[in-house]
């Protein structure tokens, strides 16, 4: 009889983990085995997630970090690479949600900071992570997306805007990598889930409606164990 877990030995980033699908996946990942890097901006939130992962058996480590910050990603980058060799899963979870308004109403503050966290770190931090998922044995990219980053819908063209650009990034990334590296990178759709993201876009939703962040935090453990073709996408539904 043996205690493995199917992570064992391998070690995780995930970025946006001090709370929601971030959080439950940084959670998740450790139950698995794996030793998983907490990346957000604040310190209290990624060591209460920590706790929780130490509750469970788990480990971690903990990268209070500024994505937007002028070269906070390769600082963080080297740090990473100056202790491990290799990254076996890169899960993109961070994200800003800028006020839903029309297209003409956009502010244009809002808008710059969500291109900044959902586009421009996350391909600095593809950019800056690179040498060490394709070092890994079977690396993974997961990145988080939105339904409307490909299907439009009224008053959300800020937000859907970015994702459309961070799903482009990232089929791309997967297209240049199939031929030179095991490499595998998947686009996931987390679809409705009880996050304080959703309850700034949906006010009058009873939250107990829609599947919890350990749903999608579920699913995405699952998917870095298979053997998907790269580019894959799917929605978690449930």
């Amino acid at each position: 009889m043996t205690n493995t877990k199917p992570l064992d030995g391998q070690t995780a980033l995930v970025t946006g983990a001090s709370r929601g699908i971030g959080a439950a996946t940084a959670i998740a990942l450790a139950e698995a085995g794996a030793h998983v890097i907490l990346v957000a901006r604040k310190v209290k939130a990624l060591e209460l997630i920590e706790d929780k992962i130490h509750e469970i058996g788990g480990t971690s480590t903990i990268a209070p970090v500024d994505l937007t910050e002028q070269d906070a990603i390769s600082r963080l980058a080297g740090a990473i690479a100056s202790r491990w060799d290799t990254l076996d899963i890169l899960c993109l979870s961070a994200a800003y949600l800028p006020e839903l308004t029309p297209i003409s109403q956009i502010d244009p503050k809002q808008f710059n900071q969500a291109m900044m966290i959902n586009v421009v770190a996350n391909q600095a931090m593809l950019a800056a992570f690179d040498p060490l998922v394709r070092r890994a044995k079977n690396g993974r990219v997961i990145g988080l997306t939105s339904s409307v980053g490909a299907d439009p819908r009224a008053f959300w063209g800020a937000y859907g805007s970015t994702k459309a650009a961070f799903d482009n990034l990232l089929e791309t990334y997967a297209v240049e990598s199939e031929k030179i590296s095991p490499l595998r990178v998947a686009i996931v759709d987390p679809g409705a889930t009880r996050t304080e993201m959703r309850a700034r876009a949906y006010p009058g939703e009873n939250p107990e409606t829609v599947k919890p962040p350990e749903a999608v935090a579920e699913r995405i453990v699952a998917l870095v164990q298979e053997d998907f073709t790269t580019g894959h996408r799917e929605r978690v539904d449930g």
